[in-house]
């Protein structure tokens, strides 16, 4: 399922329009990536929680050239399902 077909599935099932329904999951889009942005974590019972993920800087090699490079921290977003969502079969 890409955003689109998750669009037509919320408009199918509330009744909005597929307009209404696209500002819907784009403010809730924007609304886990703002919270993540700013360090925090987003709990959604039943789903689980996306997370910000910080890896340190560290020293790696250049594959091509075997030369030692600099590779900077990084901020990336992580999502560790619930229970509930780990039982799914």
């Amino acid at each position: 399922m890409n955003k689109t077909d998750l669009i037509r599935s919320i408009s199918d099932s509330t009744g909005l329009k597929n307009t209404e329904a696209t500002r819907v999951v784009d403010a809730v889009f924007d609304t886990i990536s703002a919270t993540l942005r700013r360090g925090e974590q987003v709990s959604i019972s039943g789903f689980g929680t996306f997370v910000a993920k910080t890896k340190a800087a560290r020293e790696g090699r250049n594959p091509a050239t075997g030369q030692p490079i600099h590779i900077p921290s990084r901020t990336s977003a992580a999502f560790k399902p619930a229970t509930a969502m780990k039982d799914m079969k």
